[in-house]
């Protein structure tokens, strides 16, 4: 509301409105404005919550050999998360731009499933919460939209890196092409090229090699949205675990909106230009300052989970920022953190199964997410289950582990990030 306002002012020539127009102006303001609603509601909602004793029981039992218990802790703070997002976009953002309304669609979108689950595990006192066949279908309607939606509209364009050609001093200069198109290239790294066309890879379809493509472009992207927000909502597990990891990787994504956005750093990097990109800027500074201000009552010891409402959202912003500026396939290392956590699941649960068909309990961690067995004492461990990586039985502080976790996380955006450069 504030950009259309502002822009109006300009034209009667409103000292001042004209910053408005300035990408880094309104991303900065984003970040300060959305950190200070978190910080402020924040303190408001856990106070609401804890009068109405609105927690989640599983949590009581959380592992902390150190001591602290977490009874009577408030579950739900995503919701703190999503109100500090949408506020600041809402009056900031440029609310045309088809990017930021699929970023907006996807934090409602999911926020609505994780406060679903949450509901049910804390009013209904169910602790399996929504069924997993509803969130998976959830997740996977969420990334059919976000695929048609970029399929459909005639604002999600590219201008591609095409060639590079010298300059009178020899100097290398990539070139773009003139006019923006759909394309269903994408940015993957270590590769001269850079660019993967998903209609290449459907060339066996012939003629119908493009359409074939964006087949397969919208079940990558349910593929993208359903992994990376399963990797989100597995990994909050401790106090300030998600929200620091996931600070990290939306100043990287900002970092990588920001450089599509602009047609001379994507000339210099050699990749894509993205018209219209840099409304998601805004955004994922939104996104950052709510996940920093949620951290100052979410860090060990944590004052308010989460829950699925904000986990669910998370990994979706992640995954669909990803996706719009065209850099999906560069998620296994920027969110590296979620893809272990998940591979750990899926790895204790096939081990364990492939050992039940045998008559034997047996595992590979002493427990996942894989967080998780860095804080697990001998004394929790199963006496009869055989553990194929049991360790030293050394217990690691929480605090120790979130931060490390939060280090591992910084250096993989760095990397992820160098990828550019690196071919």
């Amino acid at each position: 509301m504030l950009y259309y306002l502002f822009r109006f002012l300009d034209q009667f020539g409103i000292p001042g409105s004209h910053i408005w127009s300035y990408i880094s102006f309104r991303a900065l303001l984003a970040l300060i404005l959305s950190l200070v609603i978190s910080a402020w509601f924040g303190e408001k909602f856990i106070k609401f919550l804890k009068k109405k004793q609105i927690t989640e029981t599983q949590r009581d039992k959380a592992i902390d050999p150190f001591g602290i218990k977490k009874t009577g802790v408030p579950s739900m703070g995503g919701v703190i998360i999503i109100i500090a997002i949408l506020l600041p976009i809402i009056l900031l953002g440029r609310m045309r731009n088809i990017y930021l309304i699929l970023m907006i669609i996807t934090t409602v979108w999911l926020g609505v499933l994780g406060g679903l689950d949450d509901y049910i595990k804390i009013f209904r006192h169910d602790k399996e919460g929504l069924k997993g066949k509803f969130k998976i279908v959830g997740q996977v309607g969420l990334g059919l939209i976000v695929g048609i939606v970029l399929y459909l509209s005639p604002d999600a364009k590219i201008r591609e890196n095409v060639a590079m050609e010298k300059t009178q001093t020899q100097e290398l200069v990539v070139k773009h092409r003139s006019e923006a198109t759909k394309s269903l290239k994408t940015t993957i790294p270590f590769v001269k090229g850079h660019n993967l066309d998903y209609s290449d890879m459907m060339a066996f379809f012939g003629k119908y090699k493009t359409a074939a493509g964006w087949i397969l472009f919208v079940v990558m992207t349910i593929f993208v949205v359903t992994a990376v927000s399963n990797g989100a909502n597995l990994n909050d597990g401790m106090d300030g675990m998600c929200a620091g990891v996931s600070a990290i990787i939306g100043v990287a994504l900002g970092i990588f909106a920001y450089v599509s956005s602009h047609i001379e750093f994507a000339s210099y990097l050699n990749i894509m230009y993205i018209p219209g990109s840099q409304e998601l800027v805004v955004f994922l500074c939104a996104f950052v300052g709510a996940l920093i201000g949620f951290l100052w009552y979410n860090a060990y010891p944590a004052q308010i989970f989460m829950g699925d409402t904000g986990s669910l959202t998370i990994g979706g912003i992640i995954a669909v920022g990803a996706i719009i500026i065209h850099k999906e396939l560069m998620l296994p290392i920027l969110c590296g953190i979620f893809f272990v956590e998940s591979l750990s699941v899926m790895m204790q649960v096939w081990y364990y199964k492939m050992g039940k068909r045998r008559g034997i309990r047996q595992r590979i961690f002493r427990r996942t997410p894989i967080h998780d067995a860095f804080r697990t004492q001998d004394s929790q461990l199963d006496p009869d289950c055989r553990y194929l990586i049991k360790g030293s039985g050394n217990v690691v502080h929480e605090s120790k582990i979130t931060i490390r976790f939060w280090i591992v996380t910084i250096i993989l955006a760095a990397m992820t990030i160098i990828t550019l450069k690196i071919r």
